[in-house]
C-alpha cells in the first residue's frame, strides 16, 4: 500500500512524538508541533499514539491513495476533502483506492495531522521516524515532501468504526489571542524589574519568522539590561552570555527587543540569555499559532505549570477513553 504525492502543499513532513534523549548530542527532539493534535489523530485510526503521521503547515497536500484505507486528520481548522467532497476534521473517514485526499484553505491555525491506519513507513533513526530537515534526516529521505513521492504504510493495528469524532470540547486550540504561560529562567536577573514587567504586560505578534526551529514575536517594549561588565567568553551585547544549555521552549530575546522562543527542531546550546521557558502545557499552542497572530506571555510559578501540564493529560485521557 502506498500513498501518491500528487502536490506537497506548503511543507508536509513524516512526524511522530520525536527522538528524545540525544539533545545533549545537538540532535533536537523534532516530532510533531502539535503533539496533543497528532496523539489523537492517531488514536482515530487504531494508531499507537507515538505512529508516523503527516504533518502539514497551512497548506495540505494533495494524496492519492493506492488502496483503501482508514484516516483522520486533527489539528488547524484546514477542510478536509476527498474526491473534493468536504468532510469532518477530528473523525475516523474511510478512503478508497484511487480516491484524492485534498485541502481547502486554512481557516484556524497552521499545521494539520494527517493520521492513516497503521502509520507512515519509513526508516526508524535513532527511534523515531520523525524529520529533521535541518539536519537530513528522518522522516521521508531526511526532507519535506515533493510531487511524485510514494510513500509506504505499516499494517493497520486496531479498528475503529468510521464516524467515531473527538468532541469539541476535548479539542486544543489557540484561540484568537493565547496568553503562553511562563517560567521565568536562571537569566532573570539579567534584565530590570520594569523591563520584566513590561514583557508581561505587553501584547506580542508572531512574526513572519516562525517554523519547527522557532517563533519569533514582535511589538512589545525594548527589554532594558541591568548594567554589568560582560564575563570572559560572552559578547559585548547584554543579551549576550557565555554559552548555554537552551532548554526547548526557552525564550531568547536577542538584543532585548524580539523574542523567540524555541520550539521543536532548536538548536541545543548557544550565546544568548533565556528570559524563561514556555510550560510544555503551552507548546503545542504555539505550533498553532499564525503569522501576525496576537499573544501574550503571563508569569507562572512551577505548581502552576505542573498543574497545567496535568489538566492536558486529563483532557488527553478523556479522549483515550472514548476512542
Amino acid at each position: 500500500m502506498a500513498l501518491d504525492i500528487l502536490k506537497p502543499g506548503l511543507a508536509t513532513a513524516v512526524q511522530d512524538l520525536g527522538r528524545p534523549g540525544y539533545y545533549n548530542l545537538g540532535i533536537p527532539l523534532s516530532g510533531g508541533m502539535d503533539r496533543f493534535s497528532l496523539a489523537a489523530a492517531n488514536l482515530l485510526v487504531g494508531n499507537d499514539e507515538g505512529d508516523a503521521v503527516l504533518e502539514a503547515v497551512f497548506l495540505g497536500p494533495e494524496i492519492r491513495f493506492t488502496s483503501d484505507a482508514v484516516i483522520a486528520v486533527a489539528g488547524a481548522d484546514m477542510p478536509v476533502k476527498i474526491d473534493g467532497i468536504e468532510q469532518p476534521t477530528w473523525t475516523t473517514l474511510a478512503i478508497k483506492a484511487n480516491q484524492v485526499l485534498s485541502f481547502g484553505f486554512l481557516k484556524a491555525g497552521a499545521r494539520a495531522y494527517i493520521a492513516i491506519a497503521g502509520g507512515i513507513d519509513v526508516p526508524v533513526v535513532l527511534g523515531s521516524r520523525s524529520t529533521y530537515a535541518l539536519g537530513a534526516l528522518g522522516g521521508y529521505q531526511g526532507r519535506t515532501l515533493k510531487a511524485g513521492d510514494a510513500l509506504d504504510l505499516l499494517p493497520a493495528k486496531r479498528a475503529v468504526a468510521v464516524g467515531t469524532t473527538v468532541e469539541p470540547d476535548l479539542r486544543r486550540g489557540p484561540g484568537a489571542s493565547p496568553v503562553l504561560r511562563v517560567l521565568p529562567g536562571l537569566y532573570w536577573h539579567r534584565i530590570t524589574a520594569e523591563a520584566g514587567k513590561g514583557f508581561f504586560e505587553d501584547t506580542w505578534k508572531v512574526a513572519p519568522e516562525a517554523d519547527r526551529i522557532a517563533y519569533r514575536f514582535r511589538g512589545g517594549r525594548p527589554l532594558e539590561f541591568v548594567p554589568r561588565e560582560p564575563p570572559f567568553g560572552a559578547g559585548s551585547d547584554p543579551s549576550n552570555i557565555v554559552d548555554s544549555c537552551y532548554p526547548y521552549g526557552s525564550i531568547q530575546v536577542p538584543a532585548g527587543t524580539e523574542p523567540i522562543v524555541l520550539h521543536r527542531d532548536a538548536v541545543s546550546g548557544g550565546g544568548y540569555f533565556m528570559l524563561g521557558t514556555v510550560i510544555s502545557a503551552d507548546m503545542d499552542l504555539i505550533g498553532q499559532l499564525q503569522p501576525n497572530q496576537k499573544a501574550r506571555f503571563a508569569v507562572v510559578a512551577m505548581e502552576e505549570a505542573l498543574a497545567a501540564r496535568k489538566d492536558v493529560q486529563t483532557q488527553f485521557a478523556q479522549i483515550r477513553a472514548t476512542l
